[in-house]
């Protein structure tokens, strides 16, 4: 056994398995494709708190997509290897918006289709679903509700309060109602007529209110 001969092992010879200029390219472009499903994350967004971690995980778990399926597409052995290895692997982050799961399965699939070498799928895919979900996600009908939050010392004030807030909405449903002894809280949702929040320090003067509250309420709702 020669000198050279120690050298030639399975391990240095998968070094050329994937050629530089394939690597420089996959992973170029796994980044401009995550860049991308960033932008649509940071434009589509409408939770409460924005998270700029989870945007650039994004563009991470892209890169990461790209680099494993490489790996696995130049060695069918390691394929196997690379199965079982990413089995044991447990995600514990709760996931709180429905369509974030939709942007970690987008930036899964591009990595995979761009590591394949299918890069016009990869792109013009990554397009439509970016301009599809542009248009559907932050769409809203109707106009936009708020919640009304009263405190009244007695239901004579609660009445007069409901009452007042049905003239000045287009529309006012109670959600909820908390009676306490010298006090009455009461939640409800509310449509505005006009861009005008002035009722509340109205409301808020009455006889027997002790507070009124808006806040903007950014969830689901049918219109």
């Amino acid at each position: 056994m020669t000198f050279s001969d120690i050298f030639k092992t399975s391990f240095l010879n998968n070094v050329a398995s994937v050629s530089i200029l394939d690597m420089l390219l996959a992973m170029v472009l796994a980044f401009a494709v995550g860049l991308f499903i960033f932008f649509i994350y940071k434009k589509t967004y409408s939770g409460v708190m924005y998270s700029s971690s989870f945007g650039v995980t994004l563009i991470a778990l892209t890169l990461v997509t790209t680099l494993v399926i490489l790996a696995v597409t130049s060695n069918v052995v390691l394929s196997l290897g690379m199965v079982g290895a990413l089995s044991i692997v447990r995600f514990r982050t709760a996931i709180k918006e429905p369509l974030d799961i939709a942007f970690l399965f987008w930036a899964i699939a591009a990595g995979i289709v761009l590591a394949a070498g299918l890069i016009p799928l990869a792109v013009i895919g990554s397009v439509i679903i970016g301009v599809i979900i542009l248009i559907f996600a932050n769409r809203r009908s109707g106009v936009n509700p708020y919640i009304v939050v009263i405190r009244c010392a007695d239901s004579a004030s609660e009445k007069a309060a409901v009452e007042y807030l049905a003239r000045k909405t287009r529309k006012c449903q109670i959600k909820s109602k908390t009676a306490r002894k010298g006090e009455i809280e009461v939640n409800l949702e509310i449509r505005l007529a006009e861009d005008n929040t002035d009722f509340i320090n109205e409301l808020s003067d009455m006889e027997g209110v002790e507070s009124a509250v808006l806040v903007s309420y950014n969830g689901d709702y049918m219109g």
